[in-house]
């Protein structure tokens, strides 16, 4: 791996972590290149984010306090934060020196900007053989729309996911957060690690092509193979997921409302039973997930009745005892209060503009080298000195740099 400078003065020595040793630039703003690298800097990557000098946007988005976002702590954790004037040539040639010390760079910027600057992969790696390039784009480095914008909301439809998401007949709905962009950012994280692993045979880089609507087609199951073998087109289903029955969502006598999956076939007749109806359970007629299909209306009237004379827990307790998938929907509050979300460490507490705040830990657990939290998002520009001394930058140029406006 590419020699580190390490992170020093701010945290004691952590565990081993499984990324170590690897040194990420991280070149891009929002949510889907930022994301990639919070998962690597979990792990143990050094991620030295080049921020404009105007800093990364979403330092100010949403929520904040004093003027930073809350966000802006968890998804610039572990980092290192450099400003670099990109508009430049000054800021270029040292965003240049940086990457040919790395092992890794994750870019989002729109196809062809890296190449108006000078920095072009191929470039690079002619004097940083082994260099990963990580490029995230709304639908990648080709193609006819690969230079298009491409947002996580546009993506998200052009994928599908859109299309098959809310109730028939009502207008597409979405959920309450980018999820485009963060697996995209997953997808370039796992494709960088790839990478790597091939990498440490050829000890040649080479370049991950992730685009947005691609990670989110990734996610979109049979609806291909569907739509070419039988013809058809998967609709929206409201609370419910076509050809599975019963699993659905149902309201409560308080109000409140209980996922229940009762698609298999023991699990069916045990919850049948706990809702009061066993012929329901003992019918052939629905016997099989095909038969239920044909009958979901049926069963999910008498699994509403059922629901809508009990509490949410009375329903969970019930059904924990007949041992069928069941839960609650949960806002934050409630997911912050759980005892298995505690059991399970799924918070971390860091302290943030001197006071302490909590950020969600970021799954998978590894029983030996785990990630961990060891700082918050860092202030605008915190880490210009330490990192760019360590290409060779002088005190004196520093300065000229700042009095430059470089960064």
């Amino acid at each position: 791996m590419a020699e580190s400078a390490r992170h020093t003065g701010e945290m004691s020595e952590a565990p081993k972590k499984p990324l170590d040793g690897v040194r990420v630039i991280e070149m891009g703003q929002l949510l889907a290149g930022p994301f990639c690298g919070t998962l690597l800097a979990y792990y143990g990557a050094e991620v030295i984010k080049i921020e404009p000098r105007g800093g990364d946007p979403i330092r100010t988005w949403r929520e904040t306090r004093d003027g930073v976002s809350y966000w802006w702590y968890s998804l610039g954790r572990n980092k290192k934060s450099v400003t670099l004037d990109l508009k430049s040539e000054k800021g270029r040639e040292l965003a240049r020196r940086l990457i040919l010390t790395a092992d890794v760079l994750i870019e989002n910027f729109r196809p062809g900007t890296l190449e108006k600057w000078g920095l072009t992969p191929e470039g690079l790696r002619e004097e940083n053989p082994g260099l990963v390039v990580s490029r995230i784009s709304g639908y990648g480095q080709t193609g006819p729309l690969a230079s298009r914008p491409g947002y996580a909301s546009v993506c998200e439809g052009f994928a599908g996911l859109r299309y098959v998401n809310g109730f028939p007949g009502e207008r597409p709905v979405r959920p309450n957060l980018s999820l485009g962009d963060s697996l995209s950012g997953l997808h370039a994280a796992f494709g960088i690690l790839l990478a790597l692993v091939e990498r440490s045979q050829s000890r040649s880089g080479q370049d991950v092509d992730v685009a947005i609507f691609e990670s989110v087609y990734n996610m979109m199951e049979a609806v291909v193979p569907e739509y070419d073998g039988a013809g058809v087109v998967r609709e929206p289903s409201g609370s419910t997921i076509t050809g599975i029955v019963p699993t659905n969502t149902y309201l409560c006598k308080d109000g409140r409302y209980v996922i229940i999956g009762g698609n298999g076939e023991s699990i069916y007749k045990r919850l049948m039973r706990a809702a009061g109806r066993p012929e329901m359970a003992d019918d052939p007629k629905y016997a099989g997930n095909a038969n239920r299909v044909e009958r979901e209306d049926e069963i999910d009237e008498a699994l509403t009745e059922w629901t809508q004379s009990l509490t949410l827990e009375e329903v969970l307790e019930a059904l924990r005892e007949a041992q069928v998938p069941s839960g609650p929907i949960y806002s934050v509050r409630e997911m912050m209060e759980d005892p298995q979300y505690q059991a399970r460490d799924l918070f971390e507490t860091v302290r943030a503009g001197g006071q302490p705040l909590k950020v969600p830990a970021i799954v998978p657990k590894l029983s030996r080298t785990p990630g961990a939290t060891e700082w918050p998002g860092p202030e605008l520009g915190q880490h210009n000195d330490v990192v760019l001394e360590s290409i060779g930058v002088s005190a004196q140029e520093l300065e000229q740099l700042r009095q430059d406006e470089v960064i």
